[in-house]
């Protein structure tokens, strides 16, 4: 998988590195904001929510599976029942709730709202990480202050979100899509919008969760590509578990059309496999406050997405509660970037050979993007 995420690195190499990342985080989104689009044109199409993750899921583990296989063969961790346990409340929590959630919220509201609070998860990680004690708020100091106030602000966008839907204040004219009656595209008109907008607040916290829980899970089974095979199989499982007992017809297991089956390679392959690889090489390259930089770009993507493709309606209360969340995303980032200038300014200045140590560890997760430094010790 490394190799894999390191691939883009090496057909850019008369690039600088500054200018790959910035290339790579751009096609990274652009498949990302394609996905909301992709998975809710599937929901019109009548694809069932439960039955369309566990395909997503097989086969990102088809596709993760033989890398973490080979690269960790030899640092893989013994399995024990308890690490078993863990991997199975980490695919509960990260995968089944959290897409089970998004689907639900996707299906009852519209795209961009879906991505615009996705923005949310990494001050719901902060928020999660001073509660259980992971990470300290600093009152004396402004960045501090910034993830408190970031913090407040995606909640607050949320709230809006679910709250008010106010009315509509750019309907598009003619969406691509229009001359295809058959398929009901749009924004979830006639939807309950209040279940749509309580989906995707599980779906943040779910999210956050999973960040959080995985910190000290990773601390004692380092072995990354092996964790997120585990999490993959458990969640495959749960998901077969879940929808056999409640998907009780058998056309919802079938694809009933091309459209249907590239909806779900596009998610599995792209998204949960290639997708992981390209952001797993962002982050160790930049680290998360980059990455999570980038998640507004995302969401633009996708309401120019939607709006052509699915003639996408936006409402007053989800443009305010976007730009709430969005002043969040960046204060929090902004305070987490200053804190690693203020640890940085704080410590003492190691030796040759200490700091090039310390630069190998201090290179971010993608499995624990936002929480502290001293978490990871």
């Amino acid at each position: 998988m490394a190799e894999t995420g390191q691939a883009p690195a090496r057909r850019m190499s008369w690039l600088p590195d500054r200018a790959k990342l910035h290339i790579v985080m751009n096609v990274f989104q652009f498949a990302y904001a394609g996905n909301h689009v992709i998975l809710r044109t599937a929901l019109n199409m009548g694809i069932s929510k439960l039955v369309f993750p566990a395909y997503r899921n097989i086969i990102a583990l088809a596709v993760i599976l033989p890398f973490a296989y080979f690269l960790e063969k030899k640092n893989r961790p013994a399995l024990t029942t308890s690490f078993l346990m863990q991997f199975f409340l980490l695919a509960f929590v990260g995968i089944t709730a959290n897409q089970g959630f998004y689907l639900l919220g996707l299906d009852n509201t519209s795209p961009t709202l879906a991505s615009a609070t996705e923005n949310a998860v990494p001050a719901v990680t902060f928020l999660m990480a001073a509660i259980l004690r992971i990470e300290e708020v600093e009152w004396n100091r402004r960045d501090g202050i910034a993830k408190v106030l970031g913090t407040i602000c995606s909640v607050s966008g949320a709230l809006i979100i679910t709250i008010y839907k106010g009315p509509i204040i750019f309907r598009p004219n003619s969406p691509l899509n229009q001359s295809q009656p058959s398929i009901s595209l749009g924004d979830a008109e006639g939807k309950n919008w209040t279940l749509g907008c309580i989906g995707l607040i599980g779906h943040c916290i779910c999210w956050s969760s999973w960040i959080v829980l995985q910190a000290p899970i990773l601390k004692k089974y380092p072995a990354q590509l092996s964790l997120s095979s585990f999490t993959c199989l458990f969640a495959v499982l749960q998901f077969l578990a879940i929808a056999g007992l409640i998907e009780r017809n058998s056309q919802a297991w079938l694809f009933h059309s091309r459209a249907e089956l590239f909806c779900v390679l596009y998610s599995g392959v792209v998204v949960s496999g290639i997708g992981f690889s390209i952001q797993l090489w962002a982050v160790g390259k930049a680290g998360p406050v980059f990455v999570s930089a980038y998640l507004p770009l995302q969401t633009l993507l996708v309401a120019v997405m939607a709006s052509l493709a699915l003639g996408e309606k936006f409402y007053l209360g989800g443009v305010i509660g976007a730009v709430l969340i969005f002043v969040g995303l960046y204060l929090v980032v902004w305070g987490k970037n200053e804190e690693g200038k203020f640890a940085a300014r704080k410590a003492v200045i190691p030796s040759v050979g200490e700091s090039s140590s310390l630069t190998r560890n201090e290179k971010s997760s993608i499995f624990q993007p936002l929480l502290p430094t001293s978490s990871k010790s």
